[in-house]
């Protein structure tokens, strides 16, 4: 499975990022191989509006299966559903950390976005 992760930096061992649009990266981990690349995703941070429908955007044309993150918006949430990517949330740690719980099913798929839109200029997302 192709996992995106939401990091505040470029490696593995980089401590998770709530956020998801503004996320300054995303670890992309193949969980087959253990392999993995880095999303640079300053793009989407200084977006003035919508940086998470943007960076879902991105998710899906980087071909992932799920994401990773605590905070999605009603937008964001319905792109991700459209590209068909699963939404986990409920990871802690680094990212290592947090694809170790996604194998061992510890994380939470979610069904519906994580915040609503009128909360989304307040988070910061």
């Amino acid at each position: 499975m192709k996992v995106a992760v939401t990091a505040r930096g470029s490696d593995l061992e980089a401590e998770l990022d709530p956020r998801f649009g503004r996320a300054r990266f995303f670890i992309l981990v193949d969980t087959d191989s253990d392999l993995f690349t880095v999303h640079d995703n300053a793009r989407n941070i200084d977006m003035v509006g919508r940086p998470g429908v943007s960076a879902a955007q991105d998710i899906v044309r980087l071909g992932m299966d799920a994401l990773i993150t605590e905070k999605v918006g009603p937008r964001t949430f319905a792109t991700l559903q459209t590209g068909n990517i699963d939404v986990y949330v409920g990871a802690s740690g680094h990212v290592t950390e947090a694809i170790a719980q996604l194998k061992r099913g510890e994380l939470e798929r979610i069904k519906e976005p994580t915040i609503e839109e009128h909360w989304r200029h307040v988070l910061d997302l």
